[in-house]
């Protein structure tokens, strides 16, 4: 498969601190490709400088097009999409608004079939329409991911960008988010998702990237990651072989 985005030698810094440092990854159309690594690793500094958060040395490539020079407005345009570790919802605005937050561009665009959209949304998350006319803030934890996802299908994204998607979540809500983002793929949608829960993400991807202070550690199809001796000690908290 063909890669819908490419990174080469990315360097992102914090002033004079580099946090990310001479990374290269990709990520394969119709592809789930998770980055896994401990707290502080640099994890949420990649996505947020391949989104254009932040600044960064180094080649970003989506669909072909190289995007270091495009703002995030573009890139949203473009079908690049990212669903921040925070969520970032509007806490005092309704379930169904911070959805179409969501589709700002599209709209802008004069795109009709927003409402489609949206009705798929509901269909793929039916907490969300049961409480449509409820405030965000009043959410619980993983009614505000799937609010977060939701809001980010609705820009029709092309590739999904997802921040620690499970931090915080009980264990029975971890899997149901997982099961959902697996879903997902189904659909066409190609995911990079950064992980702490290593296990659940290495169980739904195709391939992994270990990342540790800043720099790519290991890499590989995420089954054989599973079974690397390293990452099963160091991440999935158990020797190879081990029942």
């Amino acid at each position: 498969m063909s890669a819908l985005l490419e990174v080469r030698d990315f360097h992102v810094a914090y002033g004079k601190v580099e946090a990310v440092h001479g990374v290269s990854l990709a990520v394969a159309e119709g592809s789930i490709v998770t980055v896994i690594g401990p707290n502080g690793a640099g994890k949420t500094t990649l996505l947020g400088a391949v989104m254009g958060l932040l600044p960064s040395r180094g080649e970003v490539s989506y669909a072909g097009t190289p995007v270091a020079r495009i703002g995030v407005e573009q890139r949203v345009a473009l079908g690049l999409c990212l669903v921040p570790e925070r969520r970032e919802l509007f806490g005092a605005m309704t379930v169904s608004d911070n959805l179409e937050l969501g589709a700002f561009q599209r709209y802008r665009a004069g795109d009709k079939t927003v409402e489609i959209t949206r009705e798929e949304v509901y269909r793929r998350f039916p907490r969300l329409a049961e409480r449509r006319l409820q405030l965000a803030g009043t959410l619980s934890g993983g009614e505000r991911q799937m609010l977060a996802l939701g809001r980010a299908l609705m820009a029709k994204p092309r590739l999904l960008m997802l921040d620690e998607p499970s931090l915080g979540l009980a264990p029975l809500i971890v899997k149901e988010i997982f099961n959902i983002i697996a879903a997902l793929k189904a659909t066409g949608v190609s995911i990079l998702l950064v992980e702490q829960n290593a296990r659940a993400a290495l169980q739904i991807a195709d391939y992994g990237y270990v990342l540790e202070t800043g720099e790519l550690a290991i890499e590989g199809p995420s089954a054989e990651l599973a079974f690397n001796p390293r990452v099963a000690a160091t991440y999935l908290g158990q020797a190879v072989g081990a029942n």
